[in-house]
């Protein structure tokens, strides 16, 4: 799989999305992170992720206006909070998202959390929300394999993105197989396990083998499984490591030693019991 940082994954509505981008997630509002943005900017990420929850939608626009990188060629994802579901509320939060970015659209709006009451008319206001242009592609996150049917059985727009917890000690590859043949494309948070099995000595092994670290293989691991991948950081030397994927390849051999690290590692909230 031939990339760059440059290259972008092709969305089911023809979108382009950068297959590496910089989460936002718990990186502290204010100067903090309008700097993370920068110096990201700096490295050559131009994919943002956040959502009003995080506090730092204002921040990540400041940095994009700040800077002389256009804006067409950032895309930034933000997202819709649980107690904001229903058609009337997703659309103010929507609005109140917008404004508070500073930005005429974004480039991914997504569900962040399959909320049971009223998430299908907060579908349907994403839709709209797409179809007015001010949100160049929409989506989902944390949804599983069932809260993904029950969606499509309810509507002719497929979201573009699922956006999930994935990484090579969480190997959701039932749900990568059903978002493939349903064309909608997964992204990982929390890629690196947010550092909890990154001294695993088995990644460690194929790292050393390479002459890589095991945070770089972790993340080409999900790339070579066509995932997007927002791994997140303040570290300017850590964004530098991150986006240093794209000058080596993982042979079949190691892509399955990495396959066979699954243990159902979660260090978030499993959404597998959400009704």
């Amino acid at each position: 799989m031939a990339l760059a940082l440059a290259s972008r994954a092709r969305l089911n509505n023809g979108t382009e999305m950068p297959w590496l981008g910089l989460g936002l997630w718990q990186v502290p509002s204010g100067r903090t992170a309008e700097r993370t943005v920068a110096a990201a900017l700096s490295v050559g990420y131009r994919h943002f992720d956040t959502a009003a929850l995080y506090g730092n939608e204002a921040d990540l626009g400041r940095a994009l206006r700040a800077s002389d990188v256009p804006r067409e060629e950032v895309f930034v994802t933000t997202k819709l909070w649980n107690s904001d579901h229903g058609h009337a509320k997703a659309l103010r939060a929507f609005d109140r998202s917008l404004r508070t970015l500073g930005l005429d659209y974004v480039d991914l709006y997504l569900i962040l959390w399959p909320v049971a009451e009223g998430r299908g008319e907060s579908w349907r206001a994403l839709v709209e929300i797409a179809a007015s242009g001010r949100a160049r592609a929409i989506g989902v996150s944390n949804y599983t394999i069932p809260h993904l049917e029950a969606l499509l059985g309810e509507t002719d727009v497929v979201p573009a993105v699922n956006q999930v917890e994935f990484n090579p000690f969480l190997y959701q590859r039932d749900l990568l197989a059903f978002c493939r043949e349903h064309g909608i494309q997964l992204e990982a948070y929390s890629p690196l396990t947010k550092g909890h099995s990154l001294e695993d000595p088995r990644l460690r092994a194929v790292a050393d083998r390479l002459h890589r670290t095991p945070a770089q293989v972790a993340l080409r691991w999900a790339l070579q499984h066509e995932v997007v991948v927002i791994p997140k950081t303040t570290s300017p030397e850590r964004m530098r490591e991150n986006a240093s994927l794209f000058d080596f390849e993982l042979g079949p051999a190691e892509m399955r030693a990495l396959d066979g690290l699954d243990r159902g590692l979660r260090t978030s909230r499993d959404p597998t019991g959400a009704p």
